[in-house]
């Protein structure tokens, strides 16, 4: 009897632009395992008592940095793409299609039309970037300077898609900053492949030595108690869920300031205007099928509760269109993803013994599957897995909605200034016509704040 040797995959550490390998560290077993060179603080720091190596780099060199690194990506010439998304395999939770397709998608990160966009949206331009911009004169009288100055950051990433990791790079390279990435245990090479990439095509380059990336586990407080401080960093921006945040909270003080891309949750408002024609039903449908399927239900910008303007009639109606939606391929969604989870599989046998207070539609195979209850549901959607509920009135939606809400998709779209002002005092981030969720444009707020501006220190020089 023979067994399979799995060999450990293996991470990537870069200290300040070096990128470096290696068997010192493992963790986890079987598929799982992995292993890490040696955990070398020292090394993944930059002194406080220097500038940080892009400081006084400008933002046009930086940015023909950053189209090589796109470059770089979409041809792949050393194949280093193409193995950091075989190893994602093994750990990430995506389905083999949508992390493929994630990984093909990431140079476009790095396109030039989208960085000056960017920089021109959050900032006015990069004259603050790169020096003093001199602003209207102040009540005193005096001549007022500021600039966004280079921080210290240290990034808990998430390891939900790709796009955290490129977001993070190009975000800290044009603030010029320096920047430790922590890498996610569900994803545990996208960092390094971009760092390893901007390595090849700027070696030595102050934006290469400005950024460093290693794993730890979270919580370890053995290293985020040393690292986690003013000595090193000024900020921490961190992403994920309630638990690393909590963990993230407890480092903040003076000097070290938390910015946080919170766990979210996003919907979908479907007005009664879907049911005035079997065309209007089957585009309503199809578009609430393309904001649900984002990274599989994987991204907070994915939609798990739709609300349809109607009685039980209409939901259902809707439902049952929707459901082979699920089952088409899309971008940043697969044909067939993962199979429902166990747990969200139990909730689900429940409620197939409610009738009518609640009708399950579809299977829980990976191709989508649909519950219409009266009420939402208690448990988190995800998986292909689409909560429709009808409401008399979209408006009664609204106190379903709070702080914890991201995108909202409207149909239609003339439904939307009449609702906008409400949801955005409920406490949504993000409203856009339904089906236009997927089109998640760089240089436009965040869960309502510009990350540019929390990412720098903004300095004054008065008089």
């Amino acid at each position: 009897m023979s067994t399979t040797v799995t060999e450990p995959a293996k991470v990537w550490h870069v200290e300040r632009g070096v990128p470096i390998s290696g068997t010192d560290r493992s963790f986890g077993s079987g598929a799982g395992h992995f292993v890490t060179p040696r955990l070398d603080l020292d090394a993944l720091v930059w002194p406080r008592n220097e500038p940080g190596p892009a400081f006084d780099t400008s933002v046009a060199e930086i940015i023909d940095v950053l189209t090589a690194l796109g470059s770089w990506l979409e041809q792949d010439p050393d194949g280093l793409v193409e193995a950091a998304l075989q190893a994602g395999l093994r750990t990430n939770p995506l389905p083999a299609g949508v992390l493929r397709e994630a990984y093909a998608g990431l140079h476009r990160t790095f396109s030039r039309q989208s960085i000056d966009f960017m920089i021109e949206q959050e900032l006015g331009g990069t004259d603050v970037l790169d020096g003093w911009r001199t602003v209207a004169r102040a009540p005193s009288g005096r001549t007022v300077r500021v600039r966004a100055f280079p921080a210290r950051v240290v990034h808990i990433l998430a390891g939900n898609a790709p796009g955290v990791s490129a977001l993070s790079l190009l975000r800290g390279a044009l603030t010029k900053g320096v920047n430790l990435f922590k890498l996610p245990s569900n994803d545990l090479f996208s960092a390094g492949l971009l760092l390893n990439g901007l390595h090849a095509v700027a070696p030595g380059h102050p934006t290469t030595r400005s950024f460093s990336v290693a794993y730890w586990r979270g919580g370890d407080t053995a290293v985020e108690s040393v690292l986690f401080r003013p000595q090193f960093f000024d900020k921490l921006a961190a992403w994920g869920g309630e638990s690393a945040l909590r963990g993230a909270k407890a480092y903040i003080g003076p000097g070290f300031e938390l910015v946080s891309f919170d766990p979210k949750s996003s919907i979908s408002l479907v007005g009664r205007e879907a049911f005035a024609s079997e065309q209007a039903l089957l585009e309503a449908a199809e578009a609430a099928a393309r904001d649900i399927m984002i990274m599989d239900q994987q991204a907070c910008a994915a939609s798990r509760f739709q609300y349809v303007e109607g009685g039980v009639e209409e939901a259902d109606r809707f439902a049952a269109a929707l459901l082979p939606r699920l089952g088409v391929a899309r971008r940043l969604g697969s044909a067939v993803g993962n199979p429902v989870p166990t747990h969200i599989r139990d909730e689900i046998e429940v409620l197939r013994d409610l009738a009518p207070y609640a009708q399950v539609f579809g299977r829980y195979d990976g191709h989508g599957l649909v519950v219409r209850t009266e009420e939402p549901v208690d448990f988190h959607p995800e998986n292909k897995v689409a909560n429709v509920v009808p409401v008399a009135k979209l408006e009664h939606a609204l106190e379903r909605i709070n702080v914890a809400t991201q995108s909202v998709g409207v149909y239609p779209a003339s439904r939307k200034p009449g609702l906008r002002d409400r949801l955005a005092s409920a406490g949504a981030a993000r409203i856009c016509t339904l089906g236009d969720v997927p089109i998640v444009e760089s240089g436009l707020p965040h869960d309502g704040f510009y990350p540019l501006q929390r990412l720098v220190r903004w300095v004054s020089d008065e008089g």
